[in-house]
């Protein structure tokens, strides 16, 4: 009994020893720069996120926030390599719409999209918008499916290949209007436009950052928007619930995220930081400019979301019948 209460005594001194060290590295947090994994190419949605969410928190934090571009293997690559990075505040991560599917798309993944996380703060939205060749008979998208009814053969639907939110879309379209719809994959919004405006594909549901100007000028038509509010972008275009397709909700969304085991006063003190940039006037008019709908929240808001989404995509590609590889 003697030896068991020393023991107990040691035990219990060797925590009171280390617990205000581990309180004072938290609190200290942070005393070096800090980087952001963004697992896809410069210029695209989430790298203009991190990028001027990552210019706030470099004066909020008090330490330099630099922005590390790690696309490849459908953002994979840069997902897993966050996903092993130290627990310990200073590599983070933001991620898009492809991380609650490709878990459905890859038997060996290397990562979980809940496992392997702490979600920080659910950061964006981006519609997607139903734009079509600009000289196809269809004003709304009723119109369009009687269109791609009466002319299967020409029902071509461009996306951005396997796993993209515009397939995820397209299937999930294809599914609510019982349309004859031939799926063509693309390698991104920018091989796909060229068909699109040339009549060759008849629709690519694109993600408004991506294909708003080309709608602004006339050169495709927008049809609908796919998330269940209109977009600001585009205040004249009704959604797909709107015009028959009720729940129709498709969209590529995300957030800030950290690795699992991140302590929680540091992912706290992140939510914190990222939230008072989201609500800065100049990121939001440098965001909504780009079709970027800026959300916020708490870090279990996010995780609610991760789970809506998993829950919904889940059943869309066993719905389709799309197999992992």
């Amino acid at each position: 009994m003697q030896f068991t209460n020393m023991f107990k005594a040691l035990a219990i001194s060797a925590g009171l020893a280390i617990a205000p060290s581990l309180v004072s590295a938290q609190a200290a947090y942070p005393n070096h720069p800090i980087k952001i994994i963004v697992p896809a190419p410069p210029g695209g949605g989430i790298d203009l996120i991190a990028r001027v969410v990552g210019e706030k928190l470099t004066a909020s934090l008090g330490q330099p926030v630099v922005v590390d571009n790690r696309p490849g293997a459908s953002n994979n690559l840069g997902t897993e390599l966050l996903a092993n990075s130290k627990p310990d505040g200073y590599t983070i991560g933001i991620v898009g719409g492809s991380h609650n599917i490709n878990k459905f798309l890859f038997k060996d993944l290397g990562w979980d999209p809940q496992k392997s996380f702490e979600p920080i703060v659910y950061s964006h939205v981006i519609p997607l918008v139903f734009a079509i060749y600009p000289k196809l008979p269809a004003k709304t998208l009723p119109e369009l499916v009687a269109w791609m009814k009466a002319n299967p053969d020409e029902a071509k639907v461009a996306t951005s290949g396997r796993g993209s939110a515009q397939e995820m879309a397209a299937e999930m379209f294809k599914m609510a209007s019982g349309a004859p719809m031939l799926l063509v994959p693309y390698k991104g919004s920018s091989a796909a436009h060229p068909d699109l405006l040339a009549g060759r594909t008849a629709l690519y549901i694109d993600t408004l950052s991506a294909i708003q100007e080309q709608v602004k000028s006339g050169k495709v038509r927008a049809v609908g928007i796919s998330t269940l509010q209109r977009s600001k972008a585009l205040p004249d275009v009704p959604t797909a619930d709107e015009q028959g397709f009720k729940g129709y909700n498709a969209n590529t969304n995300g957030g800030f995220l950290a690795p699992a085991g991140t302590p929680k006063a540091i992912v706290d003190k992140l939510n914190t930081a990222i939230n008072d940039a989201l609500k800065m006037p100049d990121v939001r008019t440098k965001l909504e400019a780009a079709g970027i709908e800026v959300q916020g929240g708490t870090p279990q808001d996010y995780a609610n979301l991760i789970q809506s989404d998993l829950d919904k995509w889940g059943k869309v590609i066993k719905a389709a019948g799309i197999q992992a590889d």
